[in-house]
Order: C-alpha cells, then sequence, then structure tokens
C-alpha cells in the first residue's frame, strides 16, 4: 500500500490530482479523469454515484484505501481523488492489481 500512497502524494505535487466530489464528477464527465480513486469508508451512497459514473464514462475506478490514509498522503482532507494523468494512473493500477 505503500508504494501506492507515495505515488499519490507525489501525483499531487505535480498538479495531476483533482479532489473533491465537484471536481472529480467534473473531470470524469470531461473525460479527463484516467483513474478514480474513492475512500474505502466513504457513504455507500458516494460510492454508488462514484461507480454509476466511472462506468458510464468507462474510467477505472478503485477503492484501495480509507479516508485518512488518502488524506495524509496529499495533505488534505480528502476521500474522492481523479487522477488526471495517464502514467500516474497506470502505474498505480499496476500497483493495485
Amino acid at each position: 500500500m505503500t508504494p501506492f500512497l507515495n505515488l499519490l502524494g507525489m501525483a499531487k505535487r505535480a498538479g495531476k490530482l483533482e479532489t473533491g466530489e465537484g471536481f472529480v464528477v467534473n473531470a470524469i464527465a470531461k473525460q479527463t479523469a484516467k483513474l478514480v480513486i474513492v475512500a474505502s469508508d466513504t457513504s455507500e451512497n458516494t460510492k454508488k454515484k462514484m461507480t454509476d459514473k466511472s462506468s458510464f464514462y468507462s474510467v477505472p475506478m478503485r477503492m484501495p484505501a480509507t479516508s485518512t490514509e488518502l488524506s495524509d498522503a496529499i495533505g488534505t482532507k480528502r476521500s474522492l481523488i481523479a487522477v488526471t494523468d495517464a502514467g500516474f494512473a497506470k502505474a498505480m493500477l499496476k500497483l493495485l492489481t
């Protein structure tokens, strides 16, 4: 899990993330999101909304960590993250499989 969280922190510092529900949904709809990360302890309603949006727009979605772990990795309290860089997304998906 640590390599994934380190990579997430690097993506944040590189400015390749969108965080927060409105921004993530917008990134999915505009097809700029390459990977959606949802905290495993997010509400069922939010999980369903993100699952539906991600599958409709064919964006991979993963729930690899809690909101605390994700927040610690990016330095901001968040439970929804969209990775907007294809390289970072590919590397993260490889680490999560």
